[in-house]
């Protein structure tokens, strides 16, 4: 049975064949994580809401660089979990992968800087795959996966 305090949100938004790559690659690493107590939900931006956050013990957030910030479904999923999430997720455990063109740097501070806002917990270095996509992405995308569900599985955090 699926203990509810240990699921793993995955929010993603993933308008093109190498981002929903890199989302499946973020699940297929969770998946291969998990024991029968973890569940693991996927989500893009404009589907989750507070409800889905109260619901998670940690996040993976996923954005593609739209002019060197986050995508704007990102933003409106923070536009509308900001307050009604802000006092209860204190602590949250998230990563962040971002699909950059160019540098993601943009974009990895502005998701930073409101993951810091709602008090959440980094427990991993952003994952920014920069440049022509690469296989490799996918690699370090499932391996970010696995890590976070193997931490939350195994109480780390």
């Amino acid at each position: 049975m699926t203990d509810p305090s240990k699921t793993l949100l995955i929010v993603a938004h993933a308008p093109s064949d190498n981002t929903r790559r890199l989302r499946d690659a973020v699940l297929r690493g969770a998946q291969t994580a998990i024991s029968e107590g973890l569940a693991v939900r996927v989500l893009a931006p404009l589907d989750a809401g507070p409800a889905d956050v109260l619901a998670a013990r940690a996040v993976i957030l996923g954005t593609p660089e739209n002019l060197g910030y986050m995508s704007g479904a990102l933003k409106d999923f923070f536009d509308r979990i900001y307050y009604p999430c802000l006092e209860r997720t204190q602590g949250m455990p998230y990563a962040l992968y971002v699909r950059a063109g160019h540098d993601g740097t943009g974009t990895r501070r502005a998701v930073e800087g409101i993951a810091t806002g709602l008090r959440w917990r980094v427990v991993q270095e952003p994952l920014v795959c920069r440049g022509p996509f690469q296989d490799d992405f996918t690699i370090r995308c499932e391996e970010l996966g696995a890590l976070m569900a193997a931490g939350l599985d195994m109480g780390i955090f």
